[in-house]
């Protein structure tokens, strides 16, 4: 039994690159401190979404306490906090690191350091966390232990000589790991008073018993009854139970400092609960929260509209859900001539709106469209005011616009040697600029780019890949915003805007992406019995334009020789027909053709 002392108490992270082994090794650590049954063990445990299984990444944190019989005799608490590996949940990873004293470095030995590892071992780094860099899949005839070392020494920066070496498949080396997370990890330090502070890095949505909040309790004490109050939302519940995750949420009377847990407070809505918010008790509060909280603000966002307008009120019904367990899905309606009703969503990311995308098809049952993503750009109007505008619907009118910003981000692209030509063309085509190179080894090279937002929300990940062959992978962060030239395209179908396939673009580009929707467009628009015009606009000026041609009907046919004025009149009066037809004449787009057009974007 462990009987509680702070000196015995560990909490870790485990940093890694996407399939570099965090889930597998996490598994072993579970079997090896007996947490979960070896009946009840499954692969990749922690990560109980089937599309974290199915990606083999982890999307939710999960926290779990172990306790561990250490060599010199005692019963150790170690905790370790789970953590989404992506960039899209960098301030997640952020709140989830401040909760802890320590991190694991997991890096590939076949495949070395890679992009997403390097953005969180800063986070890391920079909150002054001891790391513990792990070498996994050792086991692996390509694994290549030198090398790899090296890059950790060079690219990071950490003392690799006394790596530990592992194989979380097989769980050789595993033992040592959670050794050297007692030694070297250090405990919890002791709190300068007894007023309550908790650092909330997570939460989910119960429907039996509203939302569960996950803490780290670094002073004071929370037990059933207690009064608290978040200090972001100043908002107080009563603790109805605390408890701890073992895997399984267990409850227990009291959470100490040091401790990490959950608590569960009749909270009805998850706006109430913020990640990286501070509770404290409603009659003793904490004079100050702690440090590094801020709001989450969506950067991409995309329309999402049923395919069938009889299923909005179960797409609206799904999102709702969704939000509660993901409180950086931002929903707002609106409507769209073309599509119907639907909702405007804000994400965090390209694979954030991915994985919102795959989860209400795939949980809810719902066939839906999401229209091309867009980020928020900046209007500075010749009155001074300045408006934010994600939506082409809302482009104001040009002349009063004084300047529009668009938001650039800083990316780090970690590529072998050999494609640097093809990347380079690739980010010059984006937009961008490039601030550095580094040479990680003797055949890695990491670049810095600064790129537009914008360029990289579409297909820069699947160009990068493509041109490095899978090899590549890169990792953003937010920059500041930066004026630029952005315009808004409207396409016209029969001299009709039609408001879905509208979009701001920069001028430099608008041009080839006028062609290319209306191109698309001429494919699946239908014929009809007159001329469909297509056209790509600016403004009052046509920079691209289709033409989808008569269904032609030949009205001579039954004309047997005889004189050519007779065939004459019936061609002039076919003439006036169509003319007509084509005044009030209206074409329908299909569905499929929005399908088509925002693929082909």
């Amino acid at each position: 039994m462990f009987t509680y002392d702070l000196k015995r108490i560990r909490n870790f992270s485990i940093i890694a690159h996407i399939d570099h082994g965090k889930s597998t090794l996490a598994d072993r650590l579970l079997e090896l401190t007996h947490t979960v049954e070896a009946r009840e063990m499954q692969e990749q445990f922690l990560d109980n979404m089937d599309l974290e299984r199915e990606r083999g990444i982890t999307i939710k944190a999960r926290p779990v306490t172990m306790l561990y019989k250490a060599h010199d005799g005692l019963i150790y608490q170690i905790n370790l906090i789970d953590t989404p590996g992506h960039v899209d949940f960098a301030y997640e990873v952020s709140r989830s690191l401040a909760a802890c004293e320590g991190a694991l470095l997991v890096v590939d030995a076949v495949q070395g350091v890679q992009a997403q590892t390097l953005a969180n071992v800063h986070l890391a780094i920079s909150r002054n966390l001891e790391i513990l860099p792990v070498l996994n899949k050792i086991d692996l005839p390509s694994s290549d232990v030198e090398a790899v070392k090296k890059q950790i020494e060079d690219v990071i920066g950490l003392d690799a000589s006394n790596v530990l070496l592992i194989s979380a498949k097989t769980g050789h080396g595993v033992p040592d790991v959670l050794e050297r997370i007692l030694t070297d990890i250090p405990a919890p330090k002791p709190p300068s008073d007894n007023l309550l502070r908790a650092l909330v890095f997570d939460s989910h949505y119960d429907p039996y018993r509203g939302v569960m909040v996950y803490v780290r309790v670094m002073s004071g004490e929370i037990t059933k009854k207690s009064l608290i109050r978040f200090m972001a939302t100043q908002k107080s519940f009563e603790v109805g139970e605390v408890g701890i995750f073992v895997p399984s949420e267990k409850p227990v009377d009291v959470l100490r400092p040091g401790e990490v847990g959950y608590f569960v407070a009749n909270i009805k809505n998850t706006v109430d609960v913020k990640i990286g918010d501070t509770v404290t008790l409603h009659k003793f509060p904490a004079p100050s929260p702690l440090p590094g909280f801020k709001l989450i603000a969506p950067v991409v966002f995309a329309g999402i509209y049923p395919v069938d307008t009889s299923d909005f009120e179960s797409l609206r019904d799904a999102l709702a859900k969704l939000q509660l367990n993901d409180s950086a899905l931002h929903v707002e309606q609106e409507s769209s001539m073309a599509l119907g009703f639907g909702f405007r969503c804000g994400f965090l990311g390209l694979l954030h709106l991915e994985i919102v995308f795959e989860r209400l098809t795939r949980e809810f049952d719902l066939a839906i469209i999401t229209t091309a993503p867009s980020v928020i750009y900046r209007f500075t109007q010749t009155d001074g005011k300045v408006l934010k505008i994600d939506n082409p619907a809302r482009y104001p009118d040009p002349a009063h616009i004084e300047f529009v910003e668009e938001p650039w981000v800083k990316v780090h692209i970690m590529i072998p040697a050999d494609y640097l030509g093809a990347i380079m063309g690739l980010c010059t085509d984006k937009r961008g600029e490039l601030l550095k190179t580094e040479t990680m080894s003797a055949s890695g090279l990491l670049l810095t780019y600064r790129l537009p937002m914008n360029e990289i929300i579409t297909d820069f990940n699947d160009k990068l890949k493509s041109v490095t062959r899978g090899y590549g992978s890169f990792d953003y962060e937010t920059d500041d915003y930066g004026k630029s030239d952005i315009v808004k395209l409207e396409i016209r179908v029969n001299e009709e805007p039609v408001d879905a396939f509208s979009c701001l673009v920069h001028r430099s580009k608008a041009e080839a992406k006028g062609r290319a929707i209306c191109a698309k467009l001429k494919e699946v628009i239908p014929q009809q019995l007159f001329k469909v015009p297509i056209q790509a606009a600016i403004g009052g000026k046509i920079i691209a334009r289709e033409t989808i041609g008569a269904i032609t009907k030949n009205v001579t046919a039954k004309c047997y020789g005889g004189d050519i004025t007779r065939k004459r009149k019936l061609w002039e009066k076919q003439k006036e027909g169509k003319k007509r037809m084509k005044e009030i004449g209206k074409v329908n787009i299909p569905q499929s053709a929005f399908m088509d057009v925002l693929k082909a974007e």
